[in-house]
């Protein structure tokens, strides 16, 4: 004990000191606690306000953003422009599906609907409705019938909010705020093709603000920039409407008392509405005053308490640290000396720790290449959301981005096409160090990246300092490095670059056509450098990729002929819009795409089909010298045969599965455990796709379709058998009598006893 003693004295000591420091803040806190307090409560209002608004304000962006996805929906945009308006009833009951029955995590998208003004028809998340008859359902108690269809249908909204109206909602009266965007987004006419409308409920919006009214017993109120309430929850302040004009009162203080409230204002810079709050001055004086009574006793009470517990802990304390002591001489072999104290020895080898602690990090250090390069592969790959996201990811990976503008290229290494091997790839891979190496040499505001084994993408960037990369400035610069190179290591390179980027974001697009041009540049042998515009120019042959030849293969094997009649509709503009194909070009382009259909009904799903023969007389009478508008209208007709033989063959084979469903459902009702994975297995099919699957074919989902197997079965029993209702129940597979009594009830509408008694009587 005596040979630890200093460092107990030294714990105890500090421990002391603690105690006097509460003690004088104990004798000055209830004099500064009404203060405090009071600064506390309206800093964490404030903050909760705050909080509240930008909540409200992200489910008010996450509501535009959902509009705005609606606009960009294919099945949504192909119902907006349809002319013929009574051939379409499966495109209606898909979107209803795929698009308003959609999982929506923010509560303000429960309820809304879409109206198409092609069909006069609107469409909600369970059924359809004409406007009549939504409005007998659904409307606003301020509004006919003829007002509400000329202010929300037949009128042009562009992210217009409609204040705090009455509503009625199946018979229930309730308050809702509205918002209204016309798509498509850029309808500039009186009317629009569709109008989303989403219906927010005032009690929704009064949720988010609970944590306010609930705290302090106080009122909130929100009001938008014509003065109009959007809420009001807590109980109701008199004087809320006299705020604005009450000279006493200042709108633009955050915070000041008025009458007996502490009144908390903030006004959003987006849509400029107004979030107010009142907290009762009782309620933050009464924490004040509870502090400043029980301050002495509890200052008074710590002192005694503090000096036993500060004897036990400098003692507690003081014991670890020997132990360590005790460890650091066993592992590192060292005594201190009676010059240096516990404390010293410690520190010397804890700064030897310290010291391997900065090697790791300077390891860590070594694998920042790694990061900046995965940053920017995501870059020109277009992975990030926003100018932010990728401001943030260049910091973290120690990247200088400047201003955000320049050029991109892609560098190929030649004389490496088609050569795969492990002596290959191991000269690739020095090329491409040597290649790095020179760009780097060229300036500092070069970013690169390997984009395969012979490819390396660069980044010219813009100096803010020098100002913005010039074309002539990134051709004198190619010129210098494909000199350099040839002259250095006998290493020749082609390049595309694409067009400038005047921010960050449009990097991915700059880097796509650099590689298009880098394609059309290897396509004509041409040394150097071209730029995408020269490529565009230049190029006389015709576009026909063979990955858009697979898809389209796919498409058509998969029936969907809307998709296979674009990916024909862009292969066929690509070629007369972008290019001046010569006779000889236009006759590879057709016999390719009439090979690429061969290939198609050489396939078994085509090859033992009726209309094999007639299908494919048709694919070989296309003449090379039509135009390729008729030649394309008649790769349309030819889709349109096989898709629809593609599609009837798929129908087959879904009522064989539904019949399974069936089969199995009538075997294996009893079986309580009995679930749609359990079907899924057993016709070994994915859960999700028989689901969807059996509502499109039967028009009802399988859970209820088990529910009425089970319950016409129990209904026989009931008639024909002397099993009580528990028994029943367990024999159709319920594990609970309630659980059955209340679902044969709701499906006949009366209870089982009932249902048995009739049929005695």
């Amino acid at each position: 004990m005596l040979k630890y003693s200093n460092v107990f004295r030294r714990f105890l000591i500090s421990y002391v000191i603690i105690l006097i420091i509460p003690s004088i803040g104990g004798y000055m806190s209830y004099r500064t606690s009404i203060t405090v307090t009071q600064s506390l409560s309206i800093e964490n209002s404030v903050t909760q306000l705050q909080k509240s608004q930008d909540i409200l304000e992200r489910r008010m962006a996450e509501v535009e953003g959902f509009t705005r996805q609606l606009a960009i929906n294919k099945q949504l945009s192909v119902l907006m422009n349809e002319r013929d308006n009574n051939t379409n009833v499966y495109g209606i009951w898909n979107t209803m599906q795929n698009v308003l029955t959609s999982g929506q995590t923010n509560d303000f998208l429960q309820d809304y609907y879409i109206y198409l003004a092609n069909y006069n028809l609107i469409l909600t998340s369970g059924s359809t409705y004409r406007p009549e008859h939504f409005y007998e359902v659904f409307h606003y108690n301020d509004l006919s019938l003829a007002q509400w269809r000329k202010e929300f249908l037949e009128k042009t909204h562009r992210s217009e909010i409609r204040p705090l109206s009455p509503f009625v909602e199946r018979n229930i009266q309730t308050s809702v705020i509205t918002y209204m965007q016309s798509l498509p987004l850029d309808s500039f006419e009186d009317s629009s093709p569709a109008v989303v409308i989403v219906n927010i409920d005032e009690k929704v919006i009064a949720s988010m603000l609970t944590g306010l009214t609930e705290r302090y017993g106080g009122w909130v109120h929100i009001s938008d920039e014509n003065g109009n309430t959007i809420v009001q929850q807590g109980e109701d302040a008199p004087y809320i409407g006299k705020l604005a004009t009450d000279p006493a009162f200042d709108e633009n203080k955050v915070s000041q008392f008025y009458k007996d409230d502490l009144v908390i204002t903030t006004r959003s810079t987006k849509n400029g509405w107004v979030y107010q709050a009142g907290i009762p001055r009782s309620v933050l004086l009464e924490n004040a005053n509870r502090i400043k009574f029980k301050s002495w006793a509890i200052t008074g009470g710590t002192l005694l308490l503090g000096l036993l517990v500060g004897l036990v802990l400098a003692y507690r304390n003081s014991a670890p640290i020997n132990r360590l002591v005790g460890v650091m001489r066993e592992q590192f072999g060292k005594e201190e000396t009676p010059e240096r104290d516990s404390f010293d020895f410690l520190s010397g080898n804890i700064a030897n720790m310290i010291t391997k602690n900065k090697q790791l990090e300077s390891e860590l250090d070594r694998q920042l290449p790694l990061i900046r390069d995965a940053f920017l592969k995501r870059l020109i790959a277009g992975e990030f959301e926003s100018r932010d996201e990728i401001l943030y990811a260049a910091e973290q990976a120690d990247i200088q981005l400047g201003p955000g503008t320049g050029y991109t290229g892609v560098i190929q290494i030649s004389g490496y096409a088609g050569m795969d091997s492990v002596e290959i790839l191991n000269e690739l891979n020095a090329s491409r160090l040597l290649l790095k190496q020179a760009l780097a040499e060229r300036g500092e505001a070069i970013l690169t990246t390997d984009i395969g084994s012979d490819k390396v993408v660069a980044l010219f960037l813009a100096d803010a300092a020098e100002g913005p990369v010039e074309e002539q400035r990134v051709e004198e610069a190619m010129e210098r490095l494909t000199a350099y190179l040839f002259e250095e290591y006998k290493m020749t390179i082609q390049a595309g670059f694409g067009d400038p980027f005047t921010t960050v974001t449009e990097v991915s697009r700059s880097f796509e056509q650099a590689k298009q041009a880098l394609e059309y540049a290897v396509y004509v042998n041409q040394k150097g450098m071209m730029w995408n515009r020269e490529a565009q120019i230049e190029n006389t042959t015709y576009y026909y990729p063979l990955d858009t030849e697979q898809r389209l293969i796919s498409t058509v094997r998969a029936g969907e002929l809307e998709e296979a009649m674009r990916i024909v509709d862009v292969i066929i503009a690509q070629n007369l819009g972008q290019r001046e194909l010569s006779v000889e070009m236009k006759h590879q382009l057709v016999g390719e795409m009439k090979g690429t259909f061969l290939k198609l009904l050489d396939q078994k799903t085509f090859l033992e089909s009726p209309l094999f023969e007639n299908t494919k007389r048709k694919i070989i009478e296309i003449d090379f010298s039509d135009p390729l508008e008729s030649i394309q209208e008649e790769l349309h007709a030819i889709m349109e045969e096989m898709c629809g033989f593609v599609v009837s063959k798929k129908k087959d084979a879904h009522i064989q599965i539904i019949k399974q469903m069936y089969q199995y459902t009538a075997e294996m009702y009893a079986d309580a455990e009995l679930t749609l994975y359990r079907v899924a297995e057993h016709v070994e099919r994915p859960e999700k796709y028989i689901s969807q699957l059996f509502k499109e074919v039967t028009g009802v989902n399988y859970s209820d379709h088990l529910v009425k197997v089970r319950m016409d079965q129990a209904a026989l029993l009931l008639k024909e058998s002397n099993y009580t209702v528990d028994e029943i129940a367990a024999r159709v597979g319920y594990n609970s009598s309630h659980s059955f009594r209340r679902a044969f009830k709701r499906l006949t509408g009366i209870s089982p006893s009932t249902y048995r008694q009739s049929h005695v009587e």
